[in-house]
């Protein structure tokens, strides 16, 4: 069965086509730097938002129609999204998806029920990578969904509750490494507090450490060579998250020994609730060598919320870009964790958004690259930072200067240069002139 007949594939048509299935920036073939624009761009599909998010909010029931033909909740409506899933892939062009548990089937009241599904929707899943060669960039757990995670699943004040969490990262690793998934995501939904008046902090950060070792060592036994990584998020659901951001995760993960197997994942609307931008913490997350992955997205700063929206500021794009140039590599992609507007209520809409998520960082890969190529910010920061190649900065740096030395020479200065303008205006404008040359 075909389901989106309106389209055969979308394909590059360049900045003047009006087309609107066709990709206006995104030329898989494009070199940049020295590679195709498909190896800088490794796109990957939510399988969550895109098969499943049907435009339902608090106010309201559902707007887009993701039955696909069949009764939603039964172990034909997950094969049918699998069938779905997997034609918008390749008529995207997209080449990787992500997952949790049970966005491939509806969870049953008895986890070893679920297990089953999982096994028989995942046979299925593998051959349809047979067929189109699409892998999956990770997997991961929910461990928010269900009312037993109330108060967290790692964090969770019950040891019962804690064993299920257990079981479904247990289940969730199977199933990663079965479809050849090359990292797993920690996102701690509901790790976090209410209030610190009925919450030992302390255990629960110990605990949710504890389960992460297990899992490490468990999805090594069974073959996971990549990366796990912690999503970062500040708060919502919880008022208050132990993964609020790539500074307090990274902290987290070095306290307890875990920062050899785990790297962020870093999403954009999230680093807006943390109220960083979305290159600071990829800019942390770098420098800490500890950039992994990236959900690709962003927010809506009238709402405040997290809203994950398509991708569409190319300035965003292009700061963002440029961190994962410089990072060199990532073991992870771009997964759009966003979801069409409850009004497009299509799937027309979907291609669309996609369409325009994909373009957005296509437009952001190529200007960076102008920026790496232009060089004059590179060049800017590093005169700003000149002093610091002096043989006493060197020295500083090396650890080999006392207070005492140091003091002894701020006070013989008599006045400070009033050359040490930051220029940020200026810079502005170059960066103006690089993107719309």
């Amino acid at each position: 069965m075909e389901y989106f007949n309106f389209v055969k594939k979308v394909v590059f048509e360049g900045p003047e086509s009006k087309n609107p299935l066709a990709y206006k920036f995104y030329d898989p073939e494009r070199i940049i730097l020295g590679k195709p624009m498909k190896e800088h761009l490794k796109f990957a599909m939510a399988w969550w938002h895109n098969l499943g998010a049907d435009g339902t909010d608090m106010f309201g029931r559902g707007t887009i129609d993701k039955s696909f033909g069949v009764v939603p909740g039964t172990l034909e409506h997950a094969k049918a999204k699998v069938d779905a899933g997997f034609e918008f892939m390749t008529k995207m062009g997209i080449k990787y998806f992500c997952f949790h548990d049970v966005d491939l089937v509806p969870e049953q009241k008895d986890i070893n029920d679920t297990n089953k599904m999982l096994d028989e929707v995942s046979d299925y899943i593998v051959e349809k990578q047979k067929e189109t060669g699409i892998k999956c960039l990770w997997g991961t757990a929910n461990l928010f969904g269900n009312p037993r995670y109330m108060c967290g699943g790692g964090t969770s004040n019950r040891v019962d509750v804690y064993c299920f969490a257990a079981a479904q990262i247990k289940k969730a690793l199977d199933i990663t490494v079965k479809l050849g998934g090359e990292n797993y995501v920690f996102w701690g939904g509901r790790e976090g507090y209410e209030t610190l008046l009925n919450t030992d902090m302390g255990l629960e950060e110990e605990n949710i450490a504890q389960l992460m070792k297990m899992a490490v060592e468990y999805g090594r036994k069974i073959g996971l060579k990549g990366d796990f990584y912690i999503e970062p998020k500040p708060k919502e659901p919880m008022k208050h998250q132990y993964d609020f951001d790539a500074a307090t995760s990274i902290g987290f993960l070095r306290k307890y020994g875990l920062d050899k197997d785990f790297k962020m994942n870093i999403e954009a609307n999230h680093a807006e609730l943390a109220k960083h931008t979305f290159e600071h913490e990829l800019r942390v997350s770098r420098l800490n060598g500890m950039l992994g992955s990236i959900d690709a997205n962003e927010g809506d700063c009238v709402l405040g919320w997290d809203v994950d929206r398509f991708p569409a500021n190319v300035y965003t794009a292009t700061f963002a870009m440029l961190e994962i140039l410089k990072a060199g590599k990532i073991s992870g992609g771009l997964n759009f964790d966003a979801k069409t507007r409850r009004a497009s209520n299509t799937f027309e809409d979907m291609f669309k958004a996609y369409i325009l998520g994909m373009d957005t960082w296509a437009l952001g890969l190529i200007n960076a690259a102008k920026i790496i190529e232009d060089g004059r910010i590179d060049k800017f920061v590093a005169d700003r930072y000149a002093t610091w190649n002096s043989d006493l900065g060197k020295k500083i740096r090396a650890g080999e200067c006392k207070l005492e030395e140091l003091a002894a020479i701020g006070c013989e200065q008599k006045f400070f240069s009033a050359e040490n303008s930051g220029r940020e205006e200026e810079l502005q404008e170059v960066l103006n002139s690089i993107l719309f040359r």
